[in-house]
């Protein structure tokens, strides 16, 4: 028999299902265009720089172009959040996505493209901000972790789809299409949010209760009302740092550690291989075809071990996985420098590479790659998180940018083993700093992780 209690009970829990339901809807077409605007541009490549006449700096500006926007968008995503909330600006990045990616397709010219390009990075920052704190504020606790973990494995689909579209068009004359397909999932994007509800954080924190009330309409009233509660005191914690209180001594060591790990994570050259891998494979295979099928690859693994990561980085703990990853991307690193000093890559000598660059990508992932995300999370006190994060996003888009713009010049000046020798190089300084710094975090409280980090940073 079935009480009204129960019954109650099962509509507040549909409704919540309804809200973790458009959470992952918004983080899967956020999380996919962000993976897919990065990576798509690779295989463009191929084919725009003939039509355009693009020599290295004009392709480099056109991979360069979304990193600007991209690092403008991250820093004036956090205002734009605020200002119009979250819905409102993501409803905007959504329809900036579109507009960037037909602009893309129908480019008669670089200028126009760039442009796109740099539409698109804007979008892309600001999304990188508004997602995944739009999903921590919208979805139950029970689930928040898991919803926002996995707009960042959606990135690397994106990526995956990018590279399997570009693939399937691998032909001069239809490089449009990768670039105008970006609008699928943008359309959806914008459409999926018409009937969102806003953040109940955001709405409490402009005063407007009532209406967070109703958007936390899944909850019971007491988990309402509970709600309510930490978000008002957590605002009135938040509101006594700024940012000069970043430069306090006893946040010295998390901060180190924080911009330290975002550096590295760009510095070991990730980024080089996802906007240039095909055109890299291309002088090992001798064509553009079989470029992109092994850049498919690529991808394949990227999206494997870093879904396999994030499910199993509670068990394996933070520490061992960032420094044996890490240890791992740098022995693979000395395999591409070996490879690529060989008078020729053929036969084997292609395949092997491919295979050393399918292990640095799967070591960067599991490690590296969700390390970046975590660190920030873990290290900063709940107060500070939001600025210090900030920072390190600005670090990441900043030295990704110095990546993409200086690439295809390294290779033509030192040639892919010296490119691979300098990353080798930065990995051997990550993993001694990484080695002396970083605490296991897994399972500690925020002040275990304090003392932990305040112990290590003495002994430096």
């Amino acid at each position: 028999m079935t009480t009204h209690g129960d019954t109650g009970d099962t509509g507040h829990r549909t409704r919540q299902g309804r809200g973790i339901g458009l959470a992952t809807t918004v983080a899967a077409a956020g999380g996919l265009l962000f993976g897919y605007d990065t990576g798509v541009i690779s295989g463009a490549l191929l084919f725009i720089a003939p039509e355009f006449g693009l020599g290295e700096a004009g392709q480099q500006l056109l991979v360069s172009g979304l990193l600007v926007g991209a690092l403008v968008g991250a820093l004036a995503g956090g205002a734009i959040t605020d200002a119009l909330g979250r819905r409102r600006t993501l409803v905007g990045v959504a329809a900036v996505f579109l507009l960037g990616a037909v602009l893309s397709g129908l480019a008669p010219g670089t200028g126009v493209l760039l442009g796109a390009r740099v539409l698109l990075g804007l979008a892309i920052g600001v999304s990188s901000v508004c997602v995944p704190l739009y999903i921590a504020e919208i979805a139950p606790k029970e689930s928040r972790g898991r919803l926002v973990s996995m707009n960042q494995f959606l990135i690397t689909v994106g990526i995956l789809l990018s590279y399997l579209v570009n693939s399937l068009f691998a032909e001069a004359e239809s490089w449009r299409w990768p670039l105008l397909l970006a609008g699928v999932p943008a359309l959806a994007m914008l459409v999926g949010l018409a009937g969102a509800q806003e953040s109940p954080r955001w709405l409490v924190l402009r005063g407007r209760v009532d209406e967070a009330r109703a958007a936390l309409a899944g909850r019971t009233p007491e988990q309402a009302d509970a709600e309510i509660a930490e978000i008002r005191a957590a605002a009135r914690d938040e509101a006594r740092w700024t940012w000069s209180d970043l430069r306090r001594p006893q946040l010295r060591p998390a901060l180190t550690l924080g911009i330290g790990v975002a550096a590295v994570n760009q510095l070991v050259g990730v980024n080089a291989v996802i906007y240039y891998a095909p055109t890299i494979l291309s002088g090992v295979f001798g064509s553009d075809t079989g470029a992109l099928l092994a850049t498919v690859g690529i991808g394949v693994v990227n999206t494997v071990v870093t879904a396999v990561a994030l499910a199993r980085i509670d068990s394996w703990g933070r520490r061992p996985l960032l420094l044996g990853g890490l240890a791992v991307v740098v022995a693979a690193l000395v395999a591409l420098v070996v490879l690529f000093l060989l008078p020729s890559q053929d036969g084997i000598v292609g395949v092997l590479v491919v295979v050393a660059l399918c292990v640095y990508i799967a070591a960067f992932a599991a490690s590296l790659g969700i390390a970046i995300w975590l660190v920030n999370s873990e290290v900063f006190p709940t107060a500070v998180r939001g600025k210090a994060a900030g920072l390190g996003a600005t670090t990441h888009w900043g030295i990704d940018l110095v990546i993409a713009s200086t690439t295809l010049t390294l290779i033509t000046t030192l040639g892919e083993s010296g490119l691979f020798a300098i990353f080798a190089v930065i990995g051997v300084a990550g993993f001694v700093f990484l080695h002396r710094l970083m605490p296991e975090t897994k399972g500690r409280s925020l002040e275990e992780i304090d003392a932990a980090l305040q112990e290590r940073a003495g002994r430096t």
